[in-house]
């Protein structure tokens, strides 16, 4: 199985995304715009891939909209087809993607920092798609892109053994990986390719210490558990925040486990920018990413949100924060996904 996953990113990259207006509906978003939900193979096992639960997150329905692309140009013998059944959903979130286009060129290299500074949106607790799954069948207050997606799942006849929700971080040192809680101890192997993949690409892993705040509980330097709707209801509640608290619902990593499985959830935290010198400290508070985030509200306070983007990257750039290159942020999302599935074949 290595060299079935290991050497095909370049083919997968290379293979033209799905467009978004093409491919099997599953459901419509609270304006009406189609979402999509591709099915391929034959496989005992499914393996679950979701893109766009975060609007400002657009390079993992990037890299999802290759791989549909790809599979679906593989010969039915092909043992990715023989060996998995693929469920992907490159874009759960239609509303907020279309909301975000005005930065995030579907064709860029990079994105410039200005022109997100001024115009990334995502939703707020209650909105967000991620923490918006239905609490059981009964929940009607659910969005509409969270019902239709697990109603789909619903419809899948086979264990889902993988499910990774592709995600992206605004500001971070560099590559950050969340994995289920229930296999933090079973995941020695999928941590080493991903420190492998991030040491060959020049990059730093990022490193915080959050003791256990909404469910982030560090493995190692790059690795964390991942989020959990339980653990940030209790985070809003310890602030006597019971409204916004009200609002979590169960994410799709609690979802998707929720069908009977053991499914090793992943969810993938790639920086859209890199800020140097974060996590050298843990804290929390780290200072350096304090100071970050003070510099940046500052930019952003001189420059208008109809002025010139331009100069805010100027100010950013100079600073020394980074765009990471959108092919780098896909191959180690790319090596996630495959290192789990090589975990699962090993195990």
């Amino acid at each position: 199985m290595d060299s079935l996953l290991l050497d095909r990113f370049d083919e997968v990259i290379a293979s033209p995304r799905v467009p978004r207006e093409v491919g099997p509906l599953i459901g419509r978003s609270r304006r009406g715009d189609p979402i999509r939900g591709f099915c391929f193979g034959t496989g005992p096992c499914a393996v679950s891939l979701l893109g766009g639960c975060h609007a400002d997150e657009p390079v993992g329905p990037r890299l999802l909209r290759h791989m549909v692309g790809y599979l679906a140009n593989l010969q039915s013998d092909d043992p990715l087809l023989t060996e998995y059944e693929w469920w992907i959903v490159p874009h759960i979130n239609p509303d907020g993607e279309h909301r975000n286009d005005i930065w995030a060129d579907e064709d860029a290299v990079s994105y410039e920092i200005g022109r997100y500074l001024q115009s990334a949106i995502r939703e707020l607790p209650g909105d967000d798609i991620e923490f918006g799954f239905p609490r059981d069948d009964t929940d009607v207050e659910a969005r509409p892109e969270n019902r239709s997606v697990l109603k789909w799942w619903q419809t899948c006849e086979k264990p889902f053994v993988l499910h990774a929700s592709l995600h992206g971080t605004r500001f971070t040192a560099g590559p950050w990986f969340l994995i289920d809680a229930a296999w933090q101890d079973r995941c020695a192997e999928l941590k080493s390719a991903c420190k492998n993949r991030v040491e060959e690409l020049g990059y730093v892993l990022h490193d915080v210490e959050r003791h256990g705040d909404k469910g982030f509980v560090r493995i190692e330097r790059g690795f964390a558990t991942r989020p959990d709707s339980g653990s940030m209801i209790e985070h809003f509640e310890g602030l006597e925040d019971f409204v916004t608290a009200g609002r979590f619902r169960p994410s799709s990593m609690e979802t998707i486990r929720r069908l009977g499985h053991d499914t090793l959830t992943l969810v993938s935290e790639m920086p859209l920018f890199i800020t140097p010198g974060v996590g050298e400290t843990l804290g929390p508070p780290d200072p350096v990413a304090e100071q970050w985030k003070e510099r940046i509200v500052r930019w952003q306070a001189q420059v208008p949100a109809e002025g010139d983007p331009i100069m805010l990257t100027e100010k950013a750039t100079a600073a020394g924060i980074t765009s990471m290159p959108i092919h780098d942020q896909m191959d180690l999302q790319w090596t996630f996904v495959r290192a789990g599935l090589e975990l699962l074949r090993v195990r």
